[in-house]
């Protein structure tokens, strides 16, 4: 059985036959692990557990038959935490942090019999743009390993990406699971801010960040999302909002839906093969009979300059935590309490993660926090307030993910600016707290995946789902005249 080209679902329906076992199909991606190893892409592999689970699942299976997700071999971004394995965010002031409890979506997880296989790498605290921050090493694209997987979530990417995992969760901030989902061509969900309980999650920047899958398909995307999704009361910022069935959503008539096109995302930034293969998505929508409109979201163009004034705002004060003294690194080289303090951070956290505290404490302090924190929350209404006023016109929004394909690995470390615009497209959602999707739609003249971006108002992923599936199902990927 070659389970390398097979989704969840397939599986799930030889699962079900009897045609395999979960055992088996844990061994095929350790298999396969081994063999890729030098993608880099994980952390902490869980051979023995993950066997273990497969065990206990296959006894349970023959027992009482399937649940949502049996079967499902996932790996886990390292910054959520799972009971008795590391959890390192990729730094090494946590490099030998071992979680004492669940996340609550792994709970949600194995609560539904999938098997989680590893933990995977990422850019340091999830901070970057490339997975080139990571304390453990540069991941590397499968489909050119000279070049970037994409950010902070490239290990959860290639992992699924490179069929060594059937699924991956990440975490997305200002992009995170979108942009690294189009630099490996696969698909990438940032759910609405709240629909995904935090609880467990590392925290970056606790008013963007939001847990989300990768996946090879829409359908198994909707399948995890259906099951991470919900109120907890251990996160007092997640939604009680009812869960619908995003799985038998994804047959609803679209019929009337209505796709705005913002002008400000078709702007010089745009790589010229990307806007083409776009353009080209957009005439298919239209002669499927969809209703494309143009919109306007004014405030994009300030929308970089406020996501790294509040995001780094936030890291500073997340990360005041680590400082030597309760857990995770200490440094030895010490005369005096305030040296342990200084030399264990300056020692144990990289540059980019150095940078953004630096670049926080500094929008916080005292004479500078109204001229530059309290105005971008005012700009952030703003731009909340641009999508509220374009989904007045359409019922989705429709954007390349990122300006680029992936580019080569150590192009833009010297260069944080241009890094960062490798976000321009990303961040207005997670500034908005809406939800977001990034789905393959070809490639281009390297060989190298172009992504496209589906946003929606909040707490409406069901639209999301199942235009990203009409398209995954309908258009056609096939080179097109440049």
């Amino acid at each position: 059985m070659k389970l390398i080209e097979n989704s969840y679902g397939s599986v799930r329906n030889l699962l079900a036959e009897r045609r395999i076992n979960c055992v088996k199909i844990v061994d095929h991606y350790l298999r396969e692990i081994n063999k890729q190893n030098t993608l880099n892409s994980f952390i902490t592999l869980l051979n023995d557990r993950a066997l273990k689970r497969a065990e206990l699942i296959d006894h349970q299976i023959r027992e009482r038959g399937l649940k949502k997700l049996s079967g499902l071999v996932i790996a886990i971004k390292d910054n959520i935490c799972v009971k008795d394995v590391r959890t390192t965010c990729a730094s090494r002031i946590l490099s030998n942090f071992i979680s004492p409890y669940d996340a609550t979506v792994i709970h949600k997880l194995e609560s539904e019999d999938a098997i989680i296989i590893a933990k995977t790498n990422m850019d340091e605290f999830a901070m970057g743009s490339s997975n080139e921050t990571s304390h453990f090493g540069t991941v590397k694209n499968p489909h050119d390993t000279t070049r970037v997987p994409g950010g902070s979530s490239g290990g959860s990417a290639v992992s699924v990406a490179a069929n060594l995992s059937m699924a991956a969760l990440g975490s997305d901030t200002g992009g995170s699971i979108r942009q690294p989902a189009s630099f490996c061509g696969i698909v990438g969900l940032k759910p609405t801010y709240g629909r995904v309980s935090r609880f467990g999650l590392v925290a970056f920047a606790s008013s963007l960040d939001q847990i989300g899958p990768l996946t090879t398909n829409v359908e198994d995307c909707a399948r995890i999302l259906e099951v991470i999704a919900g109120q907890d009361t251990n996160d007092s910022t997640c939604s009680d909002s009812p869960v619908p069935s995003y799985v038998e959503a994804l047959q609803d008539n679209m019929q009337g839906l209505t796709i705005g096109l913002p002008i400000e995302y078709f702007s010089e930034h745009l790589e010229t093969e990307i806007k083409t293969r776009i353009d080209h998505v957009i005439d298919f929508l239209k002669a499927s009979g969809f209703s494309v409109v143009p919109i306007s979201l004014p405030h994009t163009e300030y929308a970089i300059a406020d996501y790294y004034i509040i995001a780094t705002a936030e890291a500073s004060s997340n990360l005041e935590r680590y400082d030597g003294a309760r857990y995770g690194y200490r440094s030895e080289s010490v005369q005096s309490l305030d040296e342990m303090y200084v030399n264990s951070r300056r020692q144990a956290f990289g540059d980019e993660v150095k940078r953004r505290i630096m670049l926080g404490t500094y929008v916080l302090s005292s004479g500078y926090y109204d001229a530059y924190y309290r105005k971008a929350q005012k700009v952030r209404a703003l731009i909340k307030s641009d999508f509220q006023n374009a989904f007045d016109r359409c019922d989705c929004i429709l954007t390349p993910t990122s300006p680029t394909t992936a580019f080569k690995i150590g192009d833009k470390m010297s260069d944080p600016l241009d890094m960062y615009l490798s976000d321009i497209y990303t961040v207005p959602a997670n500034l908005a707290g809406i939800p977001a999707i990034s789905i393959p739609v070809g490639k281009d003249m390297n060989d190298l995946p172009i992504g496209l971006q589906i946003m929606g108002r909040s707490f409406d992923e069901s639209t999301l789902l199942k235009l990203a599936f009409f398209i995954e199902r309908n258009y056609s990927t096939r080179d097109i005249a440049r």
